[in-house]
Formats: C-alpha cells, sequence, structure tokens
C-alpha cells in the first residue's frame, strides 16, 4: 500500500526519535545506514521531511536530525499524505482511475474494508508509539539480514 519512499520516510523517522530520546541528533549518512537505505534516497526524504516541519536540521558539528519537543506525537497518516499523497487511502485496487460502490472492480468491497483498517490504523498509531515499540524491545527497526 505504501511506496518505497513512504517506508523510508517512516523509518528514518523512527530512528530518529530513538536517537532523539537520547539526546542524539543523527545525519543523513547515520540514518540511511541504521534504516537500510540508499544515502541519496535518504537525503531527499529527509529534505521533504523537514519542508514538512515533521522534523529540523541543524548544520555543524552537533547537527543533525530533530523533532521538536514541543509538536504534537506525529501520526503516520501525516505522514504518508506528505509523501505518498491521498491515492494511498482512495486508489483502486483493481487499478481503475474511478471506483466506487456504483462503478465496482472485482476488489472493490473487500479491498474497502481493508483501506478502512488501514487508514483507522495510521490515524491512530503515531512515530512516537512506534518508536516506543522499538525502545521497550517489542519490535525492530530492520531485519537485520546481511
Amino acid at each position: 500500500m505504501l511506496s518505497k519512499s513512504a517506508e523510508y520516510a517512516i523509518r528514518a523517522l523512527v530512528y530518529i526519535q530513538l536517537q532523539n530520546w537520547e539526546e542524539k541528533r543523527p545525519g543523513y549518512r547515520e540514518i540511511a545506514r541504521e534504516i537500510e537505505s540508499p544515502e541519496h534516497f535518504t537525503a531527499k526524504i529527509l529534505q521533504v521531511l523537514t519542508r514538512f516541519n515533521f522534523i529540523y536540521s541543524m548544520k555543524g558539528r552537533n547537527g543533525g536530525f530533530a523533532f521538536n519537543a514541543k509538536d504534537e506525537p506525529l501520526k503516520l497518516y501525516r505522514v504518508i499524505v506528505a509523501i505518498d499523497g491521498e491515492k494511498a487511502f482512495t486508489r483502486c485496487s483493481f487499478g481503475f482511475k474511478s471506483c466506487d460502490s456504483g462503478n465496482k472492480c472485482p476488489l472493490h468491497d473487500e479491498f474497502s474494508k481493508i483501506r478502512n483498517d488501514f487508514t483507522a490504523l495510521v490515524n491512530k498509531e503515531t512515530i512516537q508509539s512506534l518508536a516506543k515499540k522499538i525502545e521497550e524491545g517489542e519490535a525492530v527497526l530492520t531485519q537485520g539480514i546481511s
């Protein structure tokens, strides 16, 4: 359901949050390495995330990326819309340009439920809630497969 860009954006933000909780601001190279993403691609994604004010960046010796501690937890929905647009929540699984209850594709009814459940999930979960699961050992950020 998500583009590679959105997947990397979410992973990057979770990593940044984990590092910020340790009072560190990671740079793009470190982020790329830790989330197993190409450096150049990660840098571009981080530019977009900064443009949307999800994070900010500081240059220099103690520079890197960080969340503003005063901001509300960042819902996954906002990140996905910023990277992929609304289409992640409206597109037809069969590829139709227009698919609704009056003009159904063969997967419309079943996929509508999946899409609605997914929308509810990403409106509930935040970058911070995902990072907390990793911090508490309930989940991992990468598969660690070499």
